[in-house]
């Protein structure tokens, strides 16, 4: 019988022992169905060793259709990574870059999508271009406008986070989007705080590229990702570090006859030129298996419930005296609701003390993050805001 995903209920998570986790921003607890689904590949391992590979190919098949369906992306145009570092990396330092190429990128990001973007600047001579991604909060209009006005002077690629890991602000992708192809720039997405929880169309948003690991809003085990590309974008790349799997027709050798031994084959296009060898099948068979969970609530549906949850907490926290990052227009907010004491230094701590009392979150540069998901309960707010009078009660979190 297939396990079924229900709104508001921890019946899948069993093993969960934090009374109200909402931490899912940083890393999502397993649930019973992939657990289960890890348990049966390496069972399949066990009791078949390689006969059990061949149903591991047609997973992962599957699982890249499943995937680009879930992100508006054709077939064919997804590839399976190691996380969103190693597909931000793929495409970084695979694109044809020519020197002195303008790359730009926002103070404030996660820094998964500034590194790989530095490394290709130094190898290649490219000019890195800064803005602030908080002003698309707090300025939206006015940020697009210097937007564009980099876009004018010439921008090879923008690199930019789907939702910013601290405040929560879900960024205006489809306006950047439309900006960069009237520009003729490319866009570069990192959706990790995004995908399962934040509807995503690439096609709609003009998006070339994204990378997104599966550990926080897929609810599935570290260790998994994906990576996509454009169609249209796909010719260009080439792998700057490549494996066995990366060519065209990589198993021939080991399934035909002698004589297929070659190492002259075509790398394969695309995202698929990134699968470089040996891959996280028991990654793959947890992702697998939440995916069929989330697919059955639905990603917007799931959102909505989120924000009622955000609904019932954030005005509260406010009266308390927390400044809300959350932003006034639904399509800027995301899974996470982060607010801040009067003193941020003091996040940390209150983090800390609420771990203390049962309430499990994130304090990420200064900002207190709630990042609920599907199974989190309407009726957790009122527990978490007991947890935060209480440590008010006590004159505030500890500083030790």
């Amino acid at each position: 019988m297939t396990d079924r995903a229900e709104l508001g209920s921890r019946a899948l998570f069993e093993l969960l022992e934090t009374d109200v986790y909402v931490n899912h921003a940083s890393l999502s607890p397993p649930s019973r169905p992939v657990r289960d689904a890890v348990a049966a590949t390496l069972g399949g391992y066990a009791s078949q060793g390689m006969a059990w590979y061949v149903k591991e190919v047609e997973r992962r098949e599957r699982l890249r259709d499943r995937l680009a369906r879930l992100i508006g992306a054709p077939q064919g145009s997804v590839g399976l990574v190691a996380n969103t570092s190693a597909g931000i990396i793929d495409i970084a330092l695979g694109l044809p870059w020519q020197r002195g190429e303008r790359v730009l990128l926002f103070d404030g990001e996660f820094p998964t999508n500034v590194t790989p973007w530095q490394q290709a600047a130094r190898r290649h001579d490219l000019e890195l271009v800064w803005m602030s991604a908080d002003d698309f909060r707090t300025e939206r209009e006015a940020a697009l406008a210097r937007l564009e006005a980099e876009l004018v002077r010439g921008i090879r690629l923008v690199a930019v986070s789907a939702v910013q890991f601290t405040s929560g602000q879900r960024m205006p992708l489809e306006a950047m989007g439309e900006l960069c192809r009237a520009h003729g720039a490319e866009l570069f997405v990192d959706a990790i705080q995004a995908v399962g929880i934040v509807p995503l169309d690439v096609a709609a948003m003009g998006i070339d590229y994204l990378a997104c690991g599966s550990h926080k809003w897929l609810m599935a085990p570290e260790g998994v990702g994906f990576l996509y590309v454009a169609p249209a974008r796909a010719d260009a790349l080439e792998p700057y570090m490549a494996g066995w799997l990366s060519h065209e027709d990589a198993f021939a050798f080991l399934t035909r006859a002698p004589g297929e031994l070659r190492y002259d084959r075509p790398f394969r296009t695309g995202a698929l030129m990134a699968e470089a060898g040996t891959p996280n099948t028991i990654g793959a068979a947890g992702l697998d298996a939440s995916l069929d969970l989330i697919e059955q609530i639905g990603v917007a549906a799931i959102l909505e419930h989120v924000q009622a949850w955000h609904d019932a907490l954030e005005p509260a926290l406010v009266e308390r005296g927390f400044e809300s990052a959350r932003m006034d227009t639904p399509s800027g907010r995301s899974g996470i609701l982060s607010v801040r004491p009067e003193d941020p230094s003091q996040s940390p701590a209150w983090v800390q003390a609420l771990a203390a009392r049962g309430v499990a979150c994130a304090s990420p540069d200064g900002w207190i993050r709630f990042s609920p998901h599907w199974p989190n309960a309407l009726d957790e707010t009122p527990r978490v805001l007991s947890a935060i009078d209480a440590i008010l009660a006590d004159g505030g979190p500890s500083q030790e």
